[in-house]
């Protein structure tokens, strides 16, 4: 759907007849300047900016700071806030009652890459179609502080001495897993966070967000990895990225002076256009996409943007070949066998 408005309506309100306002949610019960309210107020810019119905969006979330922020987006779609960890499957089973709803699920860092690991890795082999987005800062910033399985080893946080640990990196475990999207942002870039977020809406298959979003709170000092301040010295973007929804023709005919331009071709008819900063980076190549993350993780770089992108695998309604109908709107009479046909399965049976 495109986000262009409509001629002879006002400029505030987008093709399907809403505001923005339309989008919003509850009010936030976060922190002052918790990372986590600027990722929701990018989803509402972007679900408004694409023209998406909110009764079409269906959202999931775990346990966590990062887990509430569902309610402060989109009330006017159905939303289900599950166990700790067990997200992915809450998602799953409702893809399958209803597969024409588009999944966003919020999670963090503790919901996804601890007790939530085994989910995680299973719903991304499976490509469930959903936005899954990772509140990433490091810490359980709802159990007042202590290290979650993202923190940078050597970390020192009050009262809980230095990690010892490397962290896991969400990217990582998602490519290996054979995620079909993977991308990283920073909830201090608000343009590319937006951006990203409609490329994964637009997604058909999973599509993974690791947001570092700061916990203003408990891990802000300016030296950890989480912090706004290291982030802003320390992001190394892939490119520039912009989404352009579904249209007759591309107005972009040639490549652009400044760097490479790369267009990749979602299912629905919308394409993302990629600038790489002179680093020709291809995010449809999975190696590359695993060269990239290991030399970040080297050089204690924040890359961000699109690292990697697939749209040849089938989402899981079509890798089980659902009948068009959603699942829970089928009556007696769509799933009782005719009379004919029992008795033919009777006949050969006895």
């Amino acid at each position: 759907m495109s986000a262009l408005p409509m001629a002879g309506v006002p400029a505030n309100i987008n093709t399907v007849g809403l505001t923005k306002n339309d989008y919003r949610g509850a009010p936030t019960t976060l922190c002052a300047g918790c990372g986590h309210n600027s990722i929701s107020n990018q989803i509402i810019a972007a679900m408004y900016e694409m023209s998406v119905l909110p009764e079409n969006v269906i959202k999931f979330s775990g346990i966590g700071c990062s887990s509430k922020s569902p309610t402060y987006f989109m009330n006017r779609s159905f939303g289900f806030n599950s166990l700790h960890g067990r997200m992915p499957s809450i998602a799953t089973g409702a893809h399958f009652g209803d597969h024409s709803l588009k999944g966003i699920g919020v999670s963090g860092d503790g919901d996804t890459a601890s007790i939530g690991m085994g989910q995680f890795k299973h719903v991304m082999r499976r490509n469930l179609n959903m936005v899954y987005i990772v509140e990433n800062n490091g810490v359980y910033g709802l159990t007042k502080g202590q290290f979650s399985a993202t923190a940078e080893r050597g970390l020192e946080l009050k009262k809980q001495g230095a990690n010892p640990y490397m962290p896991v990196d969400i990217c990582m475990e998602a490519l290996i897993s054979n995620a079909t999207f993977v991308a990283r942002s920073f909830a201090g870039n608000a343009k590319q966070v937006k951006e990203l977020l409609k490329a994964a809406f637009a997604h058909n298959g999973i599509a993974v967000l690791d947001i570092i979003s700061p916990c203003v709170t408990f891990n802000n000092q300016d030296n950890a990895h989480y912090s706004y301040a290291w982030g802003r010295d320390h992001e190394e973007p892939l490119h520039d990225i912009t989404y352009i929804a579904p249209r007759n023709e591309i107005v972009l005919e040639r490549e652009l002076a400044e760097g490479e331009v790369r267009e990749v071709a979602m299912h629905d008819g919308s394409v993302i256009i990629l600038k790489n900063l002179g680093k020709g980076y291809d995010p449809t190549n999975r190696f590359e996409a695993l060269r990239a993350l290991e030399e970040a993780q080297r050089n204690n770089w924040l890359t961000t943007g699109l690292i990697y992108v697939s749209t040849e695998k089938p989402a899981l309604a079509e890798t089980y070949n659902l009948v068009d109908t959603p699942l829970n709107r089928l009556t007696d009479a769509d799933l009782r066998p005719a009379p004919a046909m029992i008795d033919k399965v009777n006949a050969l049976m006895f």
